[in-house]
């Protein structure tokens, strides 16, 4: 559905409660500057008030996205907005969390909604795109910039730019192949690596940015609209529509101040190459927009629409994942990817000790790192192994084995799954570790991820995901997702867990039959809360020592949903 924001040139203008602008200066926006385009369409236009009492008094009631009412900031990559979080000495945790964007199937069902912002050069577009994503309200929005992906310059190039006689205007100048490339994987939920453009020396740094995860893209450029391919992947086109002196002004103040530049030359590129490529490449692709924004980031009445819009969408777009994995494969044989460790009388002693309620927290801590030990050295057995031939401090030849990969790396899922890591430590020498924390949304009863941090380069790696418990799948089915999202290959995949419901096992193993499933014991039943029957309770607090609290990000740690 075309979601247009026009008005035919005979309709009369009113000043109303919606034609209101709210007055917050852009750098280098005059007072007095009043919106001159004179186009055969009129854009969502907005009468400037007389002051901002009046102001208050007629937004108030009717617009969410007046400053005094503001929706808490989320997350985002590449954005200046501050996220909900809490800190710690170590880490920064997310409080808004990223809900399921794929089945029960594991397959990804939902695509991030990818809103492209387009407008000439300082036309406000970043400024926008930080409101909207403030107004939003939606966890884990990123922020792409057309700016990281101008081409490589050749040295006679880079010569022409140092004169500003290089057109960055140009389609040209900007690598589409590749932008193309990290859109669609962005908008598929994939990990991405963005490279960094110094406009100072005009050339991409060798550190590129690792984004990943995103209900919401917005990608803003000066020629966000300028390739077939970019416009197919955008489910909502947005034009920033900005006087051409505001944009002159403000382009001053940054290349100047912010790009080392100075003012004759800016002038010069301006007139040259900025102001001509605005007509011929920027300026027609109003046409293929959604909506028009006229004067960027006050326009609040706009800024509502759009972000009316993307929540009526992403409603559309919501799956629940644990109902379903709590409904299916009941009464299915244990899958032959699952590997449960010999029930020997010393596995099942060390059960009885830490699935008793009366068990003290030393002696649980105790046999619980003795079961991890051998569960860890139980593992290590399915890695592939290659011969090797070494030669003995006596100068004989010994035939023995090698791992046949690249290395291996430990990911738990926080907090109980890091209990885990010491053992993994103590039988893996310099091993990797990597850490994620999906937690339990008590409002939709959904996981949700909330915290990520992996080593980079996983793509030939060995991982051994490591959870205390798991019950239902859902927090293991997130884990394996995000592994895959950043390259990970789905057979080199080893779960790791104490104890686990069989319909866990079946979770996982459907949606990823390539993964290994490697636990000490299986139960065979869940309660109506999700919890393994007879099960061993809490295991983050009884290992901890700490009383389930209140919160929703911690009630339920432990007890894999």
């Amino acid at each position: 559905m075309r979601f247009r924001a026009f008005a035919a040139q005979n309709m009369a203008m009113t000043t109303s409660q919606n034609d209101v602008q709210v007055q917050q200066k852009e750098e280098g926006e005059e007072d007095d500057q009043s919106m001159t385009r004179s186009d055969s369409l009129i854009c969502l236009s907005l009468i400037r008030g007389s002051g901002e009492d009046s102001l208050d008094g007629l937004m108030r009631p009717r617009c969410p996205l007046t400053p005094s009412l503001s929706p808490r900031k989320r997350t985002t990559s590449q954005s200046k907005t501050e996220p909900p979080l809490l800190r710690t000495n170590k880490r920064t945790i997310y409080t808004a969390g990223r809900p399921p964007w794929y089945n029960v199937t594991g397959t990804t069902f939902k695509e991030a909604f990818v809103i492209g912002l387009c407008g000439g050069s300082a036309s406000g577009k970043t400024t926008v795109a930080n409101k909207i994503i403030e107004a939003l309200d939606v966890p884990w929005v990123v922020l792409l910039s057309m700016d990281s992906f101008y081409k490589v310059l050749s040295k006679e190039e880079q010569e022409l730019a140092a004169r500003n006689e290089y057109n960055f205007d140009h389609p040209d100048a900007f690598d589409f192949e590749l932008l193309v490339t990290v859109l669609r994987k962005l908008k598929k939920g994939k990990s991405i690596k963005v490279p960094v453009y110094d406009f100072t020396t005009h050339n991409r740094r060798k550190e590129w940015k690792t984004v990943y995860g995103a209900n919401v893209v917005i990608f803003e450029g000066i020629l966000a609209f300028a390739n077939k391919e970019l416009l197919k992947l955008l489910d909502m086109k947005v034009f920033v529509d900005t006087d051409s002196d505001i944009r002159l002004v403000r382009r001053l103040k940054r290349d100047i101040t912010d790009r080392g530049r100075d003012i004759t030359g800016v002038i010069k590129q301006y007139n040259k190459f900025v102001k001509p490529a605005f007509e011929q490449y920027i300026e027609p692709t109003v046409q293929v927009a959604d909506i028009v924004v006229p004067r960027g980031g006050e326009n609040f009445v706009a800024l509502d629409l759009i972000v009316q819009h993307v929540h009526s969408q992403l409603e559309k777009r919501e799956i629940t994942v644990r109902s379903a994995l709590a409904s299916a494969h009941q009464g299915q044989p244990l899958p032959k990817t699952l590997s449960l460790m010999e029930s020997t009388p010393q596995v099942r002693g060390m059960h009885t000790i830490i699935r008793n309620k009366e068990t003290s927290r030393d002696e649980f801590i105790f046999y619980s790192k003795r079961l991890m030990r051998l569960l860890i050295e139980h593992a290590l057995s399915f890695l592939p192994l290659k011969p090797v031939s070494i030669e003995t401090p006596q100068g004989t030849v010994y035939e023995g084995k090698r791992l046949s990969g690249k290395r291996i790396t430990g990911v738990s899922i926080l907090r109980a799954g890091e209990t885990m890591e010491q053992a993994l430590m103590a039988v893996c020498k310099d091993i990797r570790l990597g850490k994620i924390l999906i937690q339990t949304n008590h409002d939709t009863g959904e996981p949700e991820l909330h915290y990520l941090r992996l080593p980079k380069d996983l793509s030939e790696d060995y991982v051994i995901l490591m959870d205390s418990t798991v019950s239902t799948g859902a927090a293991a089915l997130m884990a394996v997702r995000v592994l895959l999202d950043h390259d990970v290959q789905e057979d080199r995949i080893f779960l790791l867990s104490l104890l686990m419901a069989e319909m866990g096992v079946h979770s996982v193993a459907y949606a990823f039959p390539k993964v290994r499933i490697i636990t000490t014991a299986v139960d065979k039943n869940v309660n109506d809360e999700f919890h393994i029957i007879p099960g061993i309770g809490n295991f983050g607090d009884r290992y901890f020592g700490t009383d389930a609290p209140s919160d929703w990000y911690e009630s339920d740690d432990g007890m894999d949903y």
